[in-house]
């Protein structure tokens, strides 16, 4: 199988991915201003997700232009990498409604961080088949990014149960 099923796959089920998290997104009742401000800790999270599906939804675009064939391993560890993207809408919406509090903020985390080690076994499962002098082995190079947000999210987690505005600032960072 060559990769553009897969992408046009995983297109769509990023795409319902957005539509829900936008779909979560309650219109204010009232037309003043100070209307907004029971809602913007859902529209808060719903921006910082709507980034990171983009992301992702990047990331993957282009990995799979530097697909030349899709393995059963590959199509696996793309589906292992959609679940816990589709789970991205649940932990918006729990850590808008609640306003950024401690456990929340941790499962976000811990959903970021799942995505990212889903993200970097499909990465891996392309290089085996793909070979090491592959293009997409040539475009990943050392990628710092890849291999520090895993890190980074961890310490999030942890930093949620002792300050959620910490956790908040190493995922938008």
């Amino acid at each position: 199988m060559n990769s553009s099923r897969l992408e046009a796959f995983s297109d769509g089920v990023l795409a319902i991915i957005i539509t829900i998290m936008v779909l979560e997104l309650k219109v204010p009742h009232g037309t003043e201003l100070s209307d907004l401000a029971p809602v913007l800790p859902v529209f808060l999270s719903y921006v910082l997700s709507f980034i990171y599906v983009g992301i992702y939804w990047n990331n993957h675009h282009h990995m799979m232009h530097a697909v030349e064939k899709v393995s059963g391993e590959i199509l696996w560890a793309n589906l292992h990498l959609l679940f816990w993207l589709s789970l991205i809408p649940f932990v918006t919406g729990w850590v808008g409604e609640n306003h950024f509090a401690e456990l929340p903020m941790a499962m976000y985390g811990g959903v970021l961080l799942m995505a990212a080690i889903a993200y970097f076994i499909l990465q891996n499962r392309i290089l085996a088949v793909q070979g090491k002098d592959s293009l997409l082995a040539k475009a990943l190079g050392k990628d710092l990014k890849g291999k520090a947000s895993p890190i980074i999210y961890s310490v999030a987690i942890i930093s949620s149960f002792y300050n959620p505005w910490i956790a908040g600032t190493l995922y938008v960072w």
